[in-house]
């Protein structure tokens, strides 16, 4: 099965993919994401300071305020930037909603740019990690079901794969419905990614199974929009050694009639090996796969929880 057609238009803090673009002059490449996941996704670099007209290297800034609407104010000078950031801003959003990005990964702690637990300074001079970047915030009340992330967090194994599958299956989804938007096509939108579904969520696996059973009672439009809304919300959950395990037994279920016993034993063993944390997720993978080529299994060959990314990411190789 081929992953996409097409690589992945995905939004991107400049200074990450080693641009010299920071207050001091320097960059924060990431080799990971430029090098490796650069080879699957297209990069659109944005670094909200140098495009709104600042220099490089420049003052420091920071958020002062309330956390809910800091202003952008430079450190040492008491410089506000806040209404410049805002109009560059509006304008970048309009650019970006037409280029339609599957995905952003944030500089972590910017003030412009981080999405999550940004120093804010309240009137004592004291700060608070509870900010986010003005541009993160803005992009993020405009493209709620877009999935981002900031590199730091990036770092965790889990929260990185969650993330790069997020991306591809949004991808998945926006191909289909640019490409035909009808109930069937939801419907096996659906059936390649129950597993990969159920693997975040037993709940909104049962919500999303129930709108498909009912899909031809409902609106095309309003059928689509709930279905991507509980897909977002259940993708947003990370899938868990128990999780996993839960699917893995669910899969070996399809191969009763097909394994010999030895087979049997050996796949079972290996389920048990993942689950005690004794080897990684792609080891079963590795297993079921052979197994689904040799019995020709119809139903897990279309599943995108067995090849949900490129193999080359070593998403699933960690314990």
């Amino acid at each position: 099965m081929d992953l996409l057609s097409e690589k992945i238009a995905i939004g991107i803090s400049s200074c990450l993919l080693g641009e010299k673009v920071r207050f001091d002059g320097g960059h924060k490449l990431d080799h990971y994401l430029k090098d490796t996941l650069g080879a699957y996704v297209s990069w659109m670099p944005v670094c909200p300071e140098v495009e709104t007209g600042l220099s490089v290297p420049r003052e420091a800034m920071r958020l002062v305020g309330g956390s809910s609407a800091p202003r952008l104010v430079t450190v040492r000078s008491g410089i506000d930037h806040t209404e410049r950031m805002l109009t560059w801003a509006e304008s970048k959003l309009k650019e970006i909603e037409r280029l339609g990005l599957c995905g952003f990964i944030f500089k972590s702690r910017s003030p412009s740019s981080g999405m999550r637990g940004v120093r804010v300074y309240g009137a004592a001079g004291v700060p608070t990690h509870r900010g986010v970047g003005i541009f993160a915030r803005l992009f993020m009340e405009r493209f709620p079901f877009v999935p981002v992330e900031d590199d730091g967090r990036l770092h965790d194994p889990a929260l990185r794969e969650n993330f790069i599958e997020r991306i591809f299956v949004f991808k998945r989804w926006t191909e289909m419905k640019r490409n035909g938007n009808g109930i069937r096509d939801i419907v096996s939108f659906h059936a390649d990614h129950k597993l990969l579904i159920l693997a975040h969520s037993p709940k909104h696996y049962l919500l999303l199974g129930r709108l498909v059973a009912d899909a031809k009672k409902r609106e095309r439009q309003a059928l689509l929009e709930e279905y991507f809304t509980v897909l977002t919300d259940g993708l947003k959950l990370l899938a868990t050694t128990r999780k996993n395990t839960n699917v893995l037994q669910h899969i070996a279920g399809y191969f009763k009639k097909q394994l010999s016993p030895k087979e049997k034993q050996e796949l079972l063993m290996v389920i048990q090996m993942y689950h005690k944390g004794l080897v990684p997720l792609i080891v079963p993978i590795v297993l079921i796969n052979h197994y689904v080529n040799k019995y020709d299994e119809p139903y897990l060959k279309r599943q995108y929880y067995l090849h949900p990314h490129p193999a080359e990411l070593m998403l699933r190789n960690h314990v």
